[in-house]
């Protein structure tokens, strides 16, 4: 790379290159940080397959000429998608992403790249970030996409009144006024009709990765005019427009003409979701049968059935996700740290895995960052101890054990599975956990609230995401009611640390003091596995359950 491009760079690039020559980072590590600090994907993969030799960018495997046509049927739960702003299931935004767009699209090798932002840059400590739109997108009713849609879209998403936990993914916006977590005087700048300024309080490299999550996809300037209801009125950038839709039955996407989207032509016709219901049986059975192409997963005791029927393909990803059994440290007696480290000290992880997952997954170690992060470091666990739970809860005033309740949701078998195997691994210490199996209706309108539950985490690229998403005070997500000043500091450094190997350091604290903590437990991280007709083309199965389908088409 000559001195041109590399005076062209991000300060902090040349250093990381250095750090990869010297094997200090990953080649994944370097690709993904310089994409973040506004390299483009194609040019990381190429410095990175210089410095250490390898392939530039993945070979993709070859395929047949695509074909145009078809409609594409897809099972999965159809839920209420009204406003994309407070989305927190990812199939909402599978469904959403057909009509509305984000600014920054994250590919199935956690890379990210721009969407309808053309490129965007930062300052030398990512205390501010300059976006620029794409030019010549349209709204679906005719209207030009651009930068008042963009600062509209922020400023709804970080009024507290809106309950998004964008307010907590762009935490470097905001500032507190009391009690009240609000937009901080100047953060959003129009620098023209395509150009924005994001001006942070606090350090945030994980800013473009956010912006590809699914709850942060860009809804037209007049959105919350409008009563705020995509389904109602379904005005987007994207390529297809909503035919119909019921909840818990289907919603139903016809292809917009191609001179009116964007980007480049979609092979489909058209996409329908199709509502199988909670059994994943019943999924299978459908896709077995024809009468869907894909299903949105398939869990992994379903995994023989799949390789026993003809005309399917099996698809595997290796995650951060896990379904976290989270105390509500508010409530008793998990506001006694003792009882949670009680509770904690009865867990074999390992064992967990095998009998929970089959051992697909990877077990944890209690703490939010998984092996597949770039800020990871190993943080083991000590063997389980009984007597020491006993000891414990004699501490916190239960010398005779108590009896406790763990809810979860009734569609995720290996969240049953980890709620029972956890019942019978504190039973020794004299606990007796309850489990509770709710429809997911019931468990989701107070998946916040429960004093004891397992909650369903996606993956997010990097762990600092997720610890602000999840444990950072007073966030919409905070889901435990965890408030510790130090964590909250600890990690206002990791987000402003571009130095992988510094930014790893300081993780591993936040790891320590989650540990410690004992605010929740983290089974294993899993591999998750979907299925489709062997007629489908071009997919690729996404980290965080994404379905991107642009670029997918159906075989004759």
């Amino acid at each position: 790379m000559d001195d041109e491009t590399l005076g062209k760079l991000h300060p902090a690039i040349p250093p990381m290159a250095e750090q990869l020559k010297a094997g200090r980072i990953g080649r994944r590590d370097f690709i993904r940080t310089a994409a973040l600090l506004g390299m483009a994907a194609p040019a990381a993969y190429a410095m990175a397959g210089r410095i250490t030799g390898d392939a530039a960018i993945p070979q993709a495997m070859a395929q047949d000429t695509p074909r145009k046509g078809g409609i594409l049927r897809i099972g999965m739960p159809v839920m209420d998608c009204a406003d994309p702003a407070i989305f927190d299931w990812s199939e909402k935004g599978n469904v959403a992403r057909l009509i509305v767009e984000p600014l920054v699209s994250i590919g199935t090798d956690d890379i990210s790249r721009p969407w309808l932002a053309e490129r965007w840059e930062a300052n030398d400590d990512v205390s501010q970030w300059t976006f620029h739109l794409r030019q010549g997108v349209k709204w679906n009713n005719g209207d030009d996409f651009g930068a008042d849609d963009v600062i509209a879209t922020f400023t709804r998403w970080l009024d507290s009144k809106t309950g998004s936990s964008n307010q907590g993914r762009f935490s470097g916006l905001t500032v507190k006024d009391g009690d009240t977590v609000k937009l901080a005087p100047g953060a959003l700048e129009k620098v023209d009709d395509h150009t924005v300024r994001f001006h942070l309080q606090t350090p945030m490299l994980q800013f473009p990765e956010s912006l590809g999550d699914y709850p942060a996809l860009i809804t037209h300037r007049d959105f919350a005019k409008d009563g705020a209801n995509l389904m109602k009125n379904p005005i987007g950038t994207g390529p297809f427009r909503l035919k119909e839709v019921a909840v818990g039955s289907r919603a139903v996407f016809e292809k917009r003409p191609a001179a009116e989207y964007w980007g480049d032509e979609v092979y489909l016709d058209g996409v329908e979701y199709v509502d199988l219901g909670s059994d994943p049986s019943a999924w299978l059975a459908a896709l077995g049968s024809g009468q869907v192409d894909l299903v949105s997963q398939v869990p992994v005791n379903l995994l023989p059935a799949v390789q026993g029927i003809p005309g399917l393909k099996l698809y595997d990803k290796l995650t951060a996700e896990t379904g976290v059994a989270r105390f509500r440290i508010s409530e008793k007696p998990f506001d006694q740290k003792a009882v949670r480290q009680a509770i904690q000290a009865c867990v074999d992880h390992a064992r967990l895995t095998q009998l929970a997952y089959q051992g697909f997954g990877t077990p944890g170690e209690d703490v939010h960052v998984s092996p597949i992060h770039p800020e990871y470091t190993p943080l083991p666990l000590p063997p389980p101890d009984i007597d020491k739970a006993k000891r414990l809860l004699a501490e916190a005033g239960y010398p005779d054990g108590l009896s406790i309740e763990i809810n979860c949701q009734d569609a995720l078998k290996h969240e049953i599975d980890t709620a029972t195997v956890l019942s019978e691994m504190v039973k020794p210490a004299g606990i007796d956990l309850k489990v509770n199996v709710l429809p997911g209706a019931t468990f989701w309108d107070r998946w916040t609230k429960w004093p004891f539950s397992v909650t369903q985490w996606l993956t997010r690229p990097l762990a600092v995401q997720v610890l602000a998403l999840a444990y950072r005070t007073g966030v919409a997500w905070n889901e435990t009611g965890y408030s510790n000043p130090e964590f909250d500091r600890v990690l206002d450094q990791a987000q402003a640390t571009l130095d992988i190997e510094k930014r790893k350091v300081l993780v591993h604290r936040l790891e320590q003091i989650m540990q410690e903590d004992a605010i929740a437990i983290i089974p294993f991280w899993l591999k998750i596995f979907t299925a489709s007709s062997d007629k489908l083309q071009g997919f690729e199965y996404h980290f965080a359950r994404e379905m991107h389908l642009n670029k997918v088409w159906l075989a004759g």
